[in-house]
């Protein structure tokens, strides 16, 4: 017996590296099955153990079918060729190079096929365990009742079966390549294939294996062929710039793809065949296989380039036209479009109406806190304690207060934990002491207290003097039974709290109290995984790799941890299958914050449809400045099928049905048991009155509208009438998309004011305003609408108008004067309006002091109305702003020409006034005095001193004119002097700002 050639390693090392590999295969279990223990725990919390159920049998399925089939082809093909070996080899210098091979593999072939096998399907079952969300499609997909308009088959085929299809052709392709490559060096190894020597260089056995699985290949490339012609319905048209299969692809690809599967078939026939029972070598086996090589680059790239390029593109126009109707239509059902309600707009009234001052629908409801700006303001006056915060931008909700609807501002005071001195950071303070925020903080968006800041009304910490600065209202107008906030967007994946009682005394810190103290608050919810038993304080241990689970006293028999508390982060492993919106906001419903967001449903294979990348649709000036950035996700369908909510308080997450028509919805929901989403129906009618239309989901509308809002195929073709999205109005330069912004307004069309997201767009390569879009819900159902504006339009678009009402003369040295170098102005949303056959600009103006822990101040507001430049305000207020732009209307009507200036002219009086005694000269001594007050304070860049200032102002002046009244009754003259900025609205909070 021939002895192998290689050492033979001691035992010690044999019991070493044993060793070695026991500790690394039980460290990976240990890990494995602690992260599968405790995700069985999590997901039992939430009551959602379907998921983890489904989503793990399938992934193992998958891995075990895919793995062993791979490992089986391998094995039995390596098997095969050692098998058919020839007893006998001639002698030669290869042969003997060979025999070392030989003597190393043979005592021990079957240990080496089956590792080789086994790593070739391990790779293989990891690859396919990642594919558990196509195969519960293609198990559960139904039809979408829409047929494709070149072979009559439904879409569902598409977007259910074809993926999983193409990825079994790909795995059988891989395994026969391999198959191939190995049973060709065993047969080398062997002899079966043989370099050197006399006869024949390939055993009857070798060339009838290896001919069947060449022969397997073609095939397999002939059922590649019958896919690619359904595929080619997703493929990217050149000549229209669009997806999907177009004139040359019909008329020449996919007769060639059906000419190549035939060929295919004949020559894997012919393989078999002329290998083995006819002349049994492998000429004309390869001349078969060339001649399929020159078919497929004749038929399937010659022709159909040949057509494209002398039959096509002399009339693509005409050619293309059918297919670009294709296109279009497959795209607006795709993404939702073939709803949206287009309507024209002449805008044609350039002079603000007298209508404006008394309006009740667009005007009263103009927002003018900017939630991206203010969220400053909210943190240094609602913060209380450093470790509070709101976040980079706020977000935007209506709600019904004193039988009036009106849109708020909200925010919810949560923990950062970032934000923890480094006396409060140990492991006891932030992980059971700083379990949670508290309150959800709102103030109408269209009223502002005389300072500048909001007016809030929710949010407060109990029984701290919160109306003290006659900037809050004096009691909760959006209450919460339950204010206390464990679950935000804040609160990063490592931040898990540990509650529960103990001893007597409550540990987590709860708010302070108006006394200065701080109270202290034990968790009472349902929410959290138990962790009292000593198997679960060692298994989180070992999770979190932290020992004070098991040593802490804080730790004990009543203790729960919550953990993954991340609103998004939540819905995200509870339903893994949806892609979701990258801004959850709060809502107080039934007495409790509840997180609501947005999933989408989206596919890949909608034939025909246009196919863009979530993530460079969805970025705009907002994102990752309080919102998430989407996955670069490539989809060409996209449904807001799902409304899901997480408690601020114990984490319960809910999904509910939204799109009750959404064939891919009901196919993941069929896959989990049919009950993993409740119905439309059982969606609670205080939440629905909450629920907004969601933000990315509009942008990609929006930015496909730019384009496949022209329905015709040869204005299609030609581009003229495409839009595009405008930039940020005050930073232009940036490259940044304006992003849409939500209102409570009334448009042209509808019966009263709506909660909508809008946005303008503007002509390709132009600045003048193209249309408007909003988005919103009309009884439950989304409305898609477009305002469309007369292409030749005198209507300035938000870039145009933020130029033209800052460039203006007498309001840029107004500007001027608010910034210096102590203090900046910041351009809040321009908002677009119609009103009245023209348009209402609006842009609120902040100034923010450069000192430390300052905050944005809403100080003004820019006006224009009609094409943006001729009639323009820089008003204090919007009320006064407002009866300015109406002046200059009517002045406009008698025949003067509009100023030039934000405010209007002074009345008309004798060019020397008379000396001033008396009472009425003290009252105008103390308005010179406030003024010269207000130009120290604004120097200063103290702007609680400013408003002070301000407020002094007004007084001075309203009693200047009272002494005035009292000495001559006939006539009010105006004071002498003004000052740089005008005194904004009084405390008193008006509803206009």
């Amino acid at each position: 017996m021939r002895s192998s050639p290689l050492p033979r390693m001691s035992r010690r090392g044999r019991v070493t590296i044993g060793v070695l590999i026991g500790v690394f295969v039980l460290f990976t279990l240990l890990g494995w099955g602690v992260n599968a223990w405790t995700d069985w725990l999590w997901f039992d919390e939430v009551r959602y153990t379907q998921v983890f159920t489904g989503v793990l049998a399938t992934r193992l399925l998958l891995f075990l079918l895919v793995g062993l089939g791979m490992a089986a082809v391998i094995a039995v093909n390596l098997w095969l060729a050692h098998r058919l070996r020839p007893r006998m080899r001639p002698h030669s210098m290869e042969q003997a190079t060979l025999e070392r091979y030989r003597m190393l593999l043979s005592p021990r072939l079957g240990t080496w096929i089956a590792v080789v096998a086994a790593v070739i399907g391990l790779f293989a079952g990891l690859s396919a365990q990642s594919r558990w969300g196509q195969w519960l499609l293609f198990r559960n997909g139904g039809d979408f009742g829409v047929k494709d308009p070149e072979f009559g088959v439904d879409v569902g085929f598409y977007v259910f079966q074809l993926p999983f299809l193409r990825y079994l052709l790909g795995v059988g392709f891989t395994a026969v390549v391999l198959a191939l490559l190995g049973a060709l060096a065993v047969h080398y190894i062997f002899g079966g294939v043989r370099l050197q020597g006399v006869g024949d260089r390939m055993t009857n056995g070798a060339r009838a294996h290896l001919s069947t699985l060449v022969a397997i290949f073609v095939l397999l490339k002939a059922i590649a062929y019958v896919l690619d012609r359904r595929a080619m319905l997703l493929e990217y048209n050149e000549g229209a710039k669009l997806y999907g299969a177009g004139y040359a692809d019909v008329n020449a690809l996919l007769p060639a793809k059906e000419i190549l599967a035939y060929i295919s078939i004949v020559v894997a026939i012919a393989i078999i065949v002329f290998s083995n029972a006819v002349m049994r070598n492998l000429v004309w086996p390869g001349i078969a296989l060339a001649l399929l090589g020159v078919s497929a680059v004749a038929i399937g790239g010659i022709y159909p380039w040949a057509v494209q390029t002398f039959e096509v593109k002399p009339s693509a126009r005409d050619k293309e036209a059918p297919y670009i109707s294709r296109s279009i239509e497959a795209t607006r059902a795709a993404y939702g479009l073939g709803a949206a309600k287009t309507a024209g707009y002449a805008a044609s009234n350039l002079t603000p109406p007298p209508s404006l001052a008394t309006d009740t629908s667009v005007v009263s409801n103009v927002r003018l806190l900017d939630p991206q700006l203010v969220s400053e303001t909210y943190t240094q006056l609602q913060q209380v304690r450093g470790f509070y915060d709101f976040g980079p931008k706020l977000d935007i909700d209506r709600y019904a207060v004193s039988g009036k609807t009106s849109d708020y501002v909200v925010g919810v005071r949560e923990i950062n934990y970032d934000e923890l001195t480094t006396q409060q950071n140990n492991w006891i303070n932030r992980h059971t002491v700083y379990t949670h925020g508290y309150g959800l903080v709102a103030a109408p968006a269209n009223q502002i207290c005389g300072n500048g800041t909001p007016y809030f009304v929710s949010g407060f910490l109990g029984d701290s003097d919160k109306a003290a600065q006659g900037c809050a209202s004096q009691t909760e107008q959006i209450p919460a039974q339950q204010p206390r906030i464990y679950y935000g967007e804040r609160i990063k994946a490592d931040d898990y709290a540990i509650v529960g009682k103990t001893g007597d005394r409550n540990v987590e810190f709860d708010r302070p109290t108006s006394t200065g103290g701080e109270q202290y608050y034990t968790y009472t919810g349902e929410g959290g995984v138990k962790i009292g038993s000593f198997t679960r304080r060692l298994l989180y241990s070992i999770k979190e790799q932290e020992s004070n689970f098991l040593l802490s006293e804080a730790v004990n028999d009543n203790s729960k941890l919550l953990y993954v508390r991340n609103p998004r982060d939540r819905v995200e492993k509870v339903a893994p299958f949806l892609t979701l919106d990258g801004d959850p906001y709060p809502a107080v419903v039934n007495g409790r914050v509840q997180w609501i967001i947005d999933g989408y449903t989206t596919a890949a294979t909608y034939p025909y449809a246009e196919r863009i990348n979530l993530q460079a649709e969805t970025t705009d000036e907002l994102t990752n400045r309080g919102t998430f950035q989407l996955a670069r996700e490539n989809v060409n369908y996209m449904r807001n099928s799902v409304k899901a909510t997480v408690d601020a308080y114990d984490g319960t997450v809910r999904l509910y049905q939204f799109d009750d028509t959404d064939p891919v919805l009901k196919a993941w929901n069929k896959a989990f048991g049919g009950d993993l989403v409740l119905p439309k129906s059982a969606i609670p009618a205080e939440l629905a009155e909450h629920f907004r239309y969601p933000a990315d989901l509009f942008k990609v509308q929006r930015n496909l509208l730019t384009k496949f809002h022209v329905t015709d195929p040869g204005d299609f073709y030609s581009g003229q009438d495409f839009w595009q999205v405008p930039n940020v109005p005050d930073a232009p330069d940036s490259g940044q998309k304006q992003p849409p912004y939500y209102l409570f307004t009334e448009f042209p069309g509808q019966e009263g004011p709506r909660f909508q997201l809008t946005s303008a767009v503007t002509p390709n390569g132009r600045q003048n305003l193209a249309a408007l879009i909003s988005g919103s819900y009309v009884d439950g159902q989304p409305r898609l609408e477009v305002l469309e504006l007369p292409d030749q339009t005198r209507t300035g678009g938000p870039v145009q108008v933020h130029q033209q009402m800052t460039n203006n003369g007498d309001i840029r040295q107004q500007l001027n004067l608010l910034s210096s170098n102590q203090a900046q102005v910041q351009y809040g949303n321009l908002l677009s309006l119609p009103f009245a056959d023209g348009m209402l600009y609006v842009e609120p103006v902040y100034v923010k002091s450069n000192q430390q822990d300052a905050f944005p101040l809403l100080q003004k507001v820019l006006l224009s109305y009609g094409d943006g430049g001729s009639y323009v305000v820089l008003a204090n207020n919007l009320s006064d702003g407002i009866k300015q732009l109406v002046e200059q209307g009517k002045r406009a009507g008698q025949g003067a020409p509009p100023p030039s200036g934000g405010t209007p002219p002074p009345a008309p009086g004798p060019t020397n006034p008379p000396a001033l005694t008396g009472a009425l000269a003290d009252a105008a001594a103390k308005v010179q005095s406030a003024i010269t007050e207000v130009k120290a304070a604004q120097a200063s860049g103290d702007f609680e001193r400013y408003g002070r200032a301000l407020k002094a102002l007004d007084e001075a002046i309203t009693a200047f004119q009272q002494a005035q009244s009292a000495a001559n009754p006939s006539a009010s003259p105006a004071p002498s002097g003004s000052p740089s900025a005008s005194p904004p609205v009084s405390p008193s909070a008006s509803p206009n700002g």
